[in-house]
């Protein structure tokens, strides 16, 4: 048994929401962890049923060392084969137990009661129904909707997590049960909802294929039947860092563009898939044609949503995760709700690129430094890496390695990735909000789920934003409004823009 060589990321993201962290306790816990998946026939016949058990594995095995593969009958256990091959392609070293008794928590897909006397999670769902128990089976539906499936996974991860670390956790507990439907984000609805068949998202862009846009593919490319054009915008490779919540990447694909590695999760789609290199304003000019029907958002930060709105796309949807919730917001431009940039405006003095990273290297004099080598693009000498590790209280060895790079890549994997952190046992945290892999995932999945439903006329949801904190039993009202931007600062304000808008679209007043 070993961890993950992207541990140091992973540690990152579970300093942020736990309390009295240390990274020694930190692994000492998933050390002594063996999470169980339990699954049956009838789940791997399901559609719905092998999607969860596809998630589930995705996202387990970025965080535990020991994983407990346990099928109940023998068409179960011709697909253990596939789900060990996934758990090895994240994290190599991962240890495959088979001792049952070991189990210390345990999630279950199927139709079967578990045995395991330890804390234990079913997973199914019925289309977009995700469902979840604490008790006994629900089963798995046999639509092609991937949508309730994947949540419930997402929902099964983040239970395992707040079960082992329950006691760094406030307000932490597990769910008794879960049945949510991802149509209308209501609870018991009752109702599995329409299926997805023939449904034609016309021209679509997704803009950002991290981890929120990682969540949204897989998705996508398990909705059998969708129609219509797929554009990806990402101009950025795939760095070790990311397996800890990237569901789709494996070890082989760091260093790949992200672009390549989720077309390739689209190849048997029906849907036209296009890839594009490049970064969203230098997409948009290339492409000459400024106008766009739908536009996914999955960017992690302010000005980039704020950027892709100035381009006045008929109809936006963003997914965002944060510290401790995560969620998806709805935005058109003319009808008097917030727009996307609405959200996003700058309030009060905003540091620059510069100044913060000059204060997360403990070097806040060196911010013109720091400057001149982020414009420049030089890479750092032997004599920065030293003043870092003399603020930082390491060993210059630890972090000589980094002598020659680019100042954003000695930034991004020992400071953000958490080698610094690691080095002193959590005594300098990480500031960055990095999220857990079921966050990141499951807002993908909401992402990808709104955008279906605006496809196919099925979006009736009654506030721009929904809202789910992952760390907790899942509240009972997720809907979150958010009013239109009342200082008048915002471009849905600016009688140009809504001119433009209007024009574009042809879009009247009226409407």
């Amino acid at each position: 048994m070993a961890m993950a060589n992207f541990m140091d990321r992973a540690a990152s993201a579970a300093s942020r929401v736990l309390i009295n962290f240390k990274v020694s306790a930190f692994e000492d816990k998933l050390a002594a962890q063996v999470i169980g998946l339990t699954f049956d026939g009838a789940a791997v016949q399901s559609p719905e049923g092998k999607a969860s058990l596809d998630m589930i594995i995705r996202l387990l095995s970025r965080l535990y060392p020991t994983i407990a593969l346990r099928p109940l009958d023998a068409m179960a256990k011709d697909h253990v084969t596939a789900l060990e091959a996934l758990a090895k392609a994240i994290n190599p070293e991962i240890e495959l137990a088979k001792a049952r008794k070991a189990i210390t928590v345990a999630v279950v897909v199927g139709s079967s009661p578990s045995r395991i006397r330890c804390p234990t999670f079913f997973v199914g769902s019925d289309a977009w129904r995700a469902k979840l128990s604490n008790r006994s089976p629900v089963g798995s539906g046999t639509s092609m909707n991937p949508f309730g499936a994947g949540a419930a996974a997402c929902f099964a991860a983040a239970n395992v997590f707040r079960s082992v670390f329950a006691e760094q956790l406030q307000r932490g507990a597990a769910d008794e049960l879960i049945d949510l439907s991802m149509l209308t984000y209501g609870h018991s609805a009752g109702d599995s909802g329409p299926g997805l068949e023939g449904t034609d998202i016309g021209e679509t862009h997704l803009v950002g294929l991290g981890a929120i846009g990682n969540g949204a593919i897989w998705a996508l490319a398990r909705a059998v039947g969708l129609k219509g054009s797929l554009r990806l915008v990402d101009h950025e490779e795939v760095d070790l860092s990311n397996l800890q919540r990237y569901v789709l990447a494996g070890q082989c694909h760091v260093g790949s563009p992200k672009v390549d590695v989720v077309r390739a999760a689209l190849a048997d789609t029906t849907l036209e898939v296009s890839t594009h290199f490049a970064k969203w304003d230098s997409y948009v000019k290339e492409r000459n044609n400024w106008t766009f029907e739908r536009v996914a958002v999955a960017l992690d930060n302010a000005p980039d949503r704020i950027a892709v709105q100035g381009v006045l796309p008929k109809w936006i949807v963003n997914a965002w995760t944060q510290e401790t919730d995560l969620g998806v917001s709805r935005h058109g431009f003319d009808d008097g709700r917030a727009c996307l940039a609405c959200l996003y405006l700058p309030y009060g003095k905003i540091k620059d690129e510069d100044e913060r990273i000059a204060e997360e290297l403990k070097l806040p004099e060196a911010k013109q430094e720091i400057r001149v080598l982020l414009q420049t693009d030089r890479p750092v000498d032997a004599g920065f890496v030293e003043r870092v590790a003399k603020a930082c209280n390491v060993p210059f060895e630890s972090l000589q390695e980094f002598v020659g790079q680019p100042l954003r890549s000695f930034h991004q994997r020992a400071i953000c990735g958490g080698m610094v952190m690691r080095l002193t046992d959590g005594a300098q945290p990480v500031r960055a909000v990095v999220p857990m892999s079921f966050q990141s995932a499951l807002a993908g999945i909401m992402l990808a789920a709104d955008l279906i439903k605006h496809a196919s006329g099925l979006l009736n949801t009654p506030t721009t934003s929904t809202r789910i904190n992952l760390l907790r039993p899942l509240a009972e009202f997720l809907h979150d409004p958010k009013a239109k931007d009342a200082s008048g600062r915002c471009i849905c304000a600016d009688q140009d823009f809504l001119a433009a808008y209007r024009r574009k679209y042809e879009v009247s007043r009226a409407n």
